[in-house]
Order: C-alpha cells, then sequence, then structure tokens
C-alpha cells in the first residue's frame, strides 16, 4: 500500500470512531467529563491526521493541479470596449 492508501484508510476509521464516539455519547446522554475526553481525543487524531496528509512526502508533490482548457476561439472583443490596452494607449491617442 502507497502513503496516499494508508492515510485515506486511517481517515476512514478515524471517521467509523468518531461516529461511534457520537452514538455513544448519545446512549449516555452525554456521558460526563469521561465522554468529553474521549470525544476531544478523536478529535485530535483527526486533526494530527490531517497535519499529517499535508506534510507526508511525495503527496504534495503527486498532485497535479486542475487543467483548465483554454479555447482556441478569439475571444469575444465586446470583453474590452471600455479598456485601454495596457501600456499601448487609447486607441485614439498616440504615444508621445
Amino acid at each position: 500500500m502507497s502513503v496516499h492508501d494508508d492515510l485515506t484508510s486511517v481517515q476512514r476509521c478515524l471517521d467509523d470512531l468518531v461516529r461511534s464516539v457520537k452514538r455513544l455519547e448519545h446512549q449516555l446522554s452525554g456521558g460526563g467529563l469521561e465522554m468529553r475526553r474521549v470525544r476531544t481525543d478523536a478529535d485530535h487524531l483527526r486533526e494530527s491526521v490531517a497535519l499529517l496528509r499535508e506534510a507526508a512526502p511525495g503527496l504534495a508533490q503527486s498532485r497535479r493541479p486542475d487543467l483548465v482548457p483554454i479555447p482556441d476561439t478569439p475571444y469575444d472583443t465586446t470583453l474590452w470596449t471600455d479598456s485601454d490596452d495596457e501600456g499601448l494607449g487609447a486607441r485614439d491617442r498616440h504615444a508621445p
């Protein structure tokens, strides 16, 4: 298994843990301090795995940015009727 697969598996298990803790907390009607500690610990584990996922070697490098297709057709010229050509001045004036 790759690191990405292992982290995904851990994330799924933690999601199951959080769901189970919520059910248990509901069954125990809050559960007091002990239940709050268990819930907090489960939340800390989720945060730690998220940080680990960000810091995992190779994961950041293997992600490709989303590709945005650029059409070959010319843009609609009416989009720029109220603007000047940057660096060239206005169309009806000459450079100094």
